[in-house]
Parts: structure tokens; C-alpha cells; sequence
């Protein structure tokens, strides 16, 4: 039986005096803050096509390495998490290893959007990003970096044209989209994505962002704001807490047609792992990724638990392939302390292995 829980009134005034304090105090420091920037690694821009650009990311020397990797984000959020500050940064830290690092942004879907499919994004867009690095290096191959969703993407592109991919690395990659823990995968499976994408037609990112908060109501949407009080003295801090949030919500909205097909087809019908998934008439078999896979999950991940993502050893037809636990969460894995010491070093190696 749990104790009684015991409030000292006196000293419960008296922090509650203080948290006045030092939100009086730290209100005018805030309000007099400009938006921070973020993804200021340079960069030039090497392929357009509609809302989407292929960004080549430049480092201070010159990349050692022979193949060059293109990252596939989420089409949710922008990509710059991967480049969200100098001390926090995917990209600078693999510039760093002397990798040859290519990005694609998205952009922001608008109505003319609306109805893009899957097949326009994976055998459309981004085959042609592919080919654009390709052609850039003379080479039949490069490696694909695919992070989130955008993982799931790099898996099935992987399966529809291995001949363009030599290596494969995925982070906090979805497969298996019916864990038993994972949360977002039990709201989404009695959604009307029909009459969901019918009545909305491109999906709002405030709307996904808000699911995304909900998984973790107290944490997201009270406690992190509450802590924000303690850092309103530390410029520092209140600008790396700013820029995250910036990011959070500096969202694209989700073209409808390709929204509903990946709810469909990926969270409630799981065809991934099942080996009926096709897209564009083509069928997706995970066993056809006979490239070299590095698979890199979060051990705290709350959006793509741990047995989501290590489900692709028990379907991926590679005969090297690996995993990698980190220790922390979805976002972390990208900004923490830990990442930078061990996230790019170990993507490194095993590249340059291979």
C-alpha cells in the first residue's frame, strides 16, 4: 500500500513564489529573442523537382569515402533534424568521417499535392534523386540513408531497384507496424483513412502534430514548458529548447493520396512484413534487399519501438546485416550527447567496411 502523499504548505508557497520569480524575471529575455536558425551546415542545392530539393552538404575537407550517401527523411517534419545545430548535428558529424553526404527535403505539400501516391514519391521522386547522385558520381550505386518513415521508403525502393543501392542504412525504422507496443500503431488501426482523406484532403501538419504530442501528454504538452522556466536565465539552453521546438513545429502538411495509402497499407494492414505490399503494381519483398543493412534503433523510442524496427532481421534477405541499439529515444538519437559521440562514428565504420 502506497504512503500518504505529504505537502508541506509553507515550503509548496514558496516554490510556487519562486516559479513566479523567475518566469517574471525570464518573460522579457524571452519575448527579446530572435527565432534561431538551424541547418547551417553549407550547402548547395544539385537537383529540384516540384516542392523537393537534393541539397549536397558540404564539409571543411574534402569526403574520403567512394560512395556517396543520400538521406531519406520522414515526410513528416523537415529533414534539418539531421542538422539541427554545429554540436548537434547527423550530417556535420559524417561530413566529419569524411563521408559524401546528399539530403533530400521534401518541401511543403500543398493542393496540387493532394494527390500524389506512394508510387509518385518512391518509383517517382525519389528514384530520380537516386539517379541524380548517380549521375553526379558516374556510379551504378549509392548508399541510402533512410531515417523514420523514411527508412520504410529506402526498404521498399531498396526492394524495387537493388540495382541503385549498395548499401542500406535505416534508423528508427517502422517494419513491423502492429507491435504490441506500439502505441500510435493501436490509435491508428480503427481510423477511417477514407473518409478521413476524403473530408481533408491534404492531412494539417498542427493535426499530426498534435497525435504525436498526445503519446506523451504530460511530458510534451505540461513538463517540458515547466522546466522551460529554469533555463530562461541560461540564453544557451532557452536557444537550443527554442530551436527544437521551431522544429517540432515547422511541419509540411501530408500529400492526402499518399497519407492514405501508408495508413492503409503499412499501419493497418502491416504488408510490409506480410510480403503483400505493392506500390505502383510492383510487389515489395523485403527478401529481394540483399544489400548490406545497418539497422540503428532507439532503445526508448515511444514512436518506433524497439521490436517494430528489429523485426527486419526476420525478413530482410541480406546475408550481412546488422544492429545497432542506441541508448535514448526517437529525437535523441540525432541531438543528444551520446549521438554525436557514437551515432556517426558507428555509420562510419560500417560503411567503410563495406
Amino acid at each position: 500500500m502506497s504512503s500518504p502523499l505529504r505537502i508541506d504548505p509553507a515550503r509548496a508557497l514558496q516554490e510556487m513564489a519562486e516559479f513566479q520569480r523567475r518566469l517574471a524575471a525570464g518573460l522579457p529575455r524571452l519575448r527579446g529573442l530572435s527565432e534561431p536558425g538551424y541547418a547551417d551546415t553549407p550547402r548547395e542545392a544539385v537537383y529540384r523537382e516540384d516542392k523537393l530539393t537534393v541539397w549536397h552538404m558540404l564539409g571543411e575537407r574534402e569526403p574520403t569515402a567512394k560512395t556517396p550517401t543520400l538521406i531519406v527523411y520522414a515526410l513528416v517534419n523537415t529533414v534539418w533534424m539531421t542538422d539541427l545545430q554545429p554540436d548537434r548535428s547527423l550530417v556535420r558529424n559524417l561530413l566529419a568521417q569524411g563521408e559524401d553526404v546528399y539530403l533530400i527535403d521534401w518541401g511543403y505539400p500543398d493542393g496540387a499535392d493532394r494527390w500524389l501516391t506512394l508510387d509518385d514519391y518512391l518509383n517517382g521522386y525519389l528514384d530520380r534523386c537516386v539517379d541524380a547522385v548517380r549521375a553526379r558520381h558516374g556510379l551504378d550505386a549509392v548508399n541510402l540513408l533512410g531515417i523514420c518513415q523514411g527508412g520504410a521508403f529506402s526498404l521498399c525502393y531498396t526492394a524495387m531497384h537493388p540495382e541503385k543501392v549498395r548499401n542500406l542504412v535505416t534508423m528508427v525504422t517502422p517494419v513491423d507496424f502492429r507491435t504490441p507496443d506500439n502505441m500510435l500503431s493501436h490509435w491508428v488501426q480503427d481510423v477511417d483513412a477514407d473518409l478521413f482523406v476524403d473530408t481533408l484532403g491534404n492531412v494539417p501538419a498542427a493535426l499530426m502534430n498534435w497525435v504525436y504530442l498526445t503519446l506523451k501528454p504530460v511530458r510534451l504538452l505540461q513538463q517540458k514548458y515547466v522546466a522551460m522556466v529554469d533555463i530562461l536565465d541560461k540564453p544557451a539552453e532557452l536557444e537550443n529548447f527554442l530551436r527544437m521546438e521551431r522544429w517540432i513545429f515547422d511541419s509540411p502538411d501530408q500529400a492526402g493520396e499518399a497519407f492514405r495509402q501508408f495508413i492503409k497499407d503499412f499501419y493497418q494492414g502491416n504488408k510490409l512484413v506480410k510480403g503483400t505490399l505493392e506500390i505502383g503494381g510492383r510487389p515489395v519483398d523485403l527478401g529481394m534487399v540483399t544489400q548490406p543493412v545497418l539497422n540503428i534503433y532507439a532503445e526508448q523510442d515511444h514512436l518506433v519501438p524497439p521490436d517494430a524496427s528489429r523485426a527486419l532481421a526476420r525478413h530482410v534477405g541480406s546475408t550481412d546485416y546488422t544492429e545497432l541499439p542506441f541508448k535514448g529515444g526517437h529525437i535523441g538519437i540525432y541531438v543528444s550527447g551520446r549521438a554525436q559521440r557514437e551515432v556517426a562514428p558507428a555509420i562510419h565504420r560500417w560503411l567503410a567496411q563495406r
